[in-house]
């Protein structure tokens, strides 16, 4: 075990999308994760392990502004977190797309209009442009056909599809996945891993996924984040 200290050559244009150095994570003025040092890459997928309340969430939260870093050096596609204002963070979360465990899905509306929504929110107006968008990702997850399905209506696997497409509505340069197959049983958790694995190869997109599930460690062979005692550590 050793702490994630991965760098890039700085000489070149770099390819680094989250630099933490010396950052605590902490959660109501807690430290949960101390003197983190981790960095993410384009195109990398990162599983991030640890029992449960040993920071995974809130290491998540934190790439997010949604738990401020006092401490350390904390760069995320290209914003200093440390220095960015409130009025700046939407502009930031737009760079990413999120999926967690619960799916977060909308109960009063269909799919389409799940979709809809998350454009609108963050400035598309055009309607031509807004049903192509979402005919585009909802194809990409093969749930083209069932946009009009209200989400009670599809499976547990299929909402997670339709959060994954959410995810993708503005191009992402990092999808944060907070236990996205944990209320999913395990075929249908390798079928959505294939989904994310293959986002990561056709779009260049980077993924962050925080996991109790050990059995995916062993068949998706990628970089292992734990946080484990109150550190990040790397494992080999």
């Amino acid at each position: 075990m050793g702490k994630d200290t991965t760098k890039q050559d700085t000489g070149a244009p770099t390819n680094e999308l989250v630099v933490l150095e010396n950052v605590d994570i902490c959660q109501k003025e807690q430290v949960v994760l101390k003197d983190v040092y981790f960095t993410l890459h384009k195109s990398e997928f990162v599983f991030l392990i640890g029992s449960t309340g040993s920071g995974k969430s809130s290491l998540l939260k934190s790439l997010y502004c949604d738990l401020p870093i006092e401490k350390g050096n904390a760069n995320v596609l290209g914003y200093d977190l440390r220095k960015t204002k409130n009025r700046e963070i939407p502009f930031l979360r737009r760079k990413m797309g999120f999926v967690f465990q619960d799916f977060k899905l909308l109960t009063d509306r269909n799919i389409n209009q799940n979709l809809e929504f998350v454009l609108r929110s963050t400035g598309w107006k055009n309607k031509a442009e807004i049903e192509q968008r979402i005919k585009n990702v909802l194809e990409y997850v093969k749930m083209d056909k069932k946009g009009y399905r209200m989400p009670f209506e599809v499976s547990g696997g299929e909402q997670q599809r339709v959060a994954i497409a959410r995810a993708l509505l503005n191009d992402p340069e990092l999808i944060l996945a907070d236990e996205p197959t944990g209320n999913l049983d395990p075929d249908i958790s390798n079928d959505l891993m294939d989904l994310l694995f293959s986002i990561k190869e056709s779009k260049g997109t980077s993924i962050v996924m925080a996991t109790h599930d050990y059995a995916l460690l062993d068949k998706y062979k990628t970089r292992i984040i734990r946080c484990h005692d109150g550190e990040l550590e790397q494992t080999e």
